[in-house]
């Protein structure tokens, strides 16, 4: 889901989607490990920028280049219309955003079945997200994306989306035990990665936090997850 300052815009982030995934489909192809590895792969100085985007996000977080597959191609969209003069857009892939505004920006939490889930967002101000920023989401009760972990939300604020996706797949693989270790956990994890942040981290009712979050605020119980985004 794309929200941009003006439709022309649309249609070009349409282009970059298409384009990436077509460079991406056509690498693995010729390199079909890069799809199922759980470790960090080396790629080719030549491969196509998602490619080095992936590998590089799962290296840093000790994960399978898939796990920032999601917030790789957010972050190009927004990176590449941005240099048609774009200002403000939002490329939102599956919970995994990138996005650039000139304005504050709300992002919802959805964070499944969890009495917290699209109570609460968090208010990201225009100084942090003028250039371009990540806000990535992990979950091993939402979704179809593979986690080893219980967590409903894991989110990773970034300036690089690529690098919060990663990282928040990683995170919520030590999601595991009671909701309090859980939590510590996947908190611990996160004070091992670099590039990011802050993270925080749902377990049913119970929610922590490590790093610079942003300030949470209050959003409305009937959002839906298409609208858990809004400039203000």
């Amino acid at each position: 889901m794309i929200k941009t300052e003006n439709m022309v815009y649309i249609e070009i982030a349409k282009g970059v989607l298409l384009r990436e995934r077509l460079l991406l489909e056509n690498y693995i192809a010729r390199h079909p490990e890069f799809l199922t590895s759980y470790e960090p792969l080396e790629v080719e100085e030549s491969a196509p920028r998602i490619v080095k985007l992936m590998a590089r996000s799962g290296k840093n977080a000790d994960v399978g280049p898939m796990a920032a597959v999601a917030g790789s191609i957010s972050q190009i969209i927004v990176e590449d219309v941005s240099n048609y003069g774009c200002r403000n857009i939002i490329s939102n892939n599956g919970g995994d955003i990138a996005l650039k505004s000139t304005e504050n920006i709300v992002v919802g939490l959805y964070a499944g079945n969890s009495p917290i889930s699209s109570e609460i967002g968090f208010k990201i101000d225009r100084d942090r997200i003028i250039d371009g920023y990540g806000v990535c989401t992990s979950s091993g009760t939402v979704g179809h994306s593979v986690s080893f972990g219980n967590a409903d939300a894991v989110v990773v604020f970034a300036e690089e989306s690529s690098i919060a996706d990663g990282a928040a797949t990683s995170i919520g693989n030590f999601a595991v035990g009671s909701p309090e270790e859980a939590i510590n956990r996947s908190l611990e994890r996160a004070e091992c990665i670099e590039g990011i942040d802050g993270v925080f981290v749902v377990v049913g009712e119970y929610a922590g936090k490590v790093g610079k979050v942003p300030k949470l605020v209050k959003t409305d119980k009937k959002v839906t997850y298409g609208e858990l985004f809004e400039m203000i």
